[in-house]
């Protein structure tokens, strides 16, 4: 019997590898090339407010889903209805998208170990901070050498009312999937956004491959180590479980 039941896997710097500086460079360029001659709303204005609905997301108290945060904040910057443009932004997500793939590389070990997690019955989920739509995060997931249905649950912005490091994100997750934090694994690259999970008594380790620690705490703190180390690590129990 395998250690863990659950492994809830961080996407962004955790299973897809990434520069998040030069991603959101990238992103930004290919959003406003696509979405400025559609929507008529220049450039700065409408990633203004593309950041002031991530930020309402990001302070989302469980009141409702992101998604429906993000178009009500979108709606107010933009002085008009933008919700209509949501098949055209799935769209870019599914397509034009595609050149922020630059700022990521594949991490060949990612489909090793899911592939050994679903051997040994473990439940796979993707925990990414649920800003995105589907057809985003689909998408990254795909770029990362993963296919969608690798996976038991993966967290978007129209299935969330929380976001990292909100406690409720991982307790919303919990219940949606009626799993057991003392049972489950976390996985992430984010000191401040992934390790919370342990206080609501998940297990975690911190990929520092891109590592992510805002407040320079020390990374001895948590079980911590290259996808390299993770993987022996997660051979290593299974096979001492």
């Amino acid at each position: 019997m395998h250690l863990y039941k659950n492994y809830l896997f961080d996407l962004d710097g955790t299973l897809l590898p990434m520069n998040t500086k030069y991603f959101v460079e990238l992103y930004v360029a290919a959003f406003c090339k696509r979405m400025v001659p559609e929507t008529k709303i220049a450039a700065k204005p409408l990633m203004d407010a593309i950041w002031a609905s991530v930020g309402r997301m990001a302070r989302n108290d469980g009141d409702c889903l992101n998604e429906d945060l993000f178009w009500q904040t979108m709606n107010a910057h933009c002085k008009r209805d933008m919700r209509p443009f949501s098949d055209l932004i799935d769209d870019f997500y599914r397509t034009d998208f595609s050149a922020a793939r630059a700022a990521t590389k594949m991490q060949p070990l990612a489909r090793v170990c899911v592939d050994f997690i679903k051997q040994q019955g473990g439940n796979l989920i993707v925990a990414t901070n649920p800003i995105f739509p589907k057809a985003a995060t689909y998408t990254r997931i795909e770029w990362a050498g993963l296919n969608v249905n690798d996976f038991r649950y993966i967290t978007t912005y129209d299935n969330s009312s929380a976001c990292k490091p909100n406690l409720n994100y991982y307790e919303e997750i919990c219940s949606v999937c009626g799993i057991h934090p003392e049972e489950s694994l976390l996985i992430g690259n984010d000191v401040d956004e992934d390790m919370v999970a342990s206080r609501l008594g998940f297990d975690t380790f911190l990929i520092t491959d891109c590592l992510i620690n805002r407040s320079n705490k020390d990374v001895r703190l948590f079980r911590h180590g290259s996808f390299g180390d993770f993987y022996d690590f997660l051979t290593k129990d299974a096979h001492s479980a």
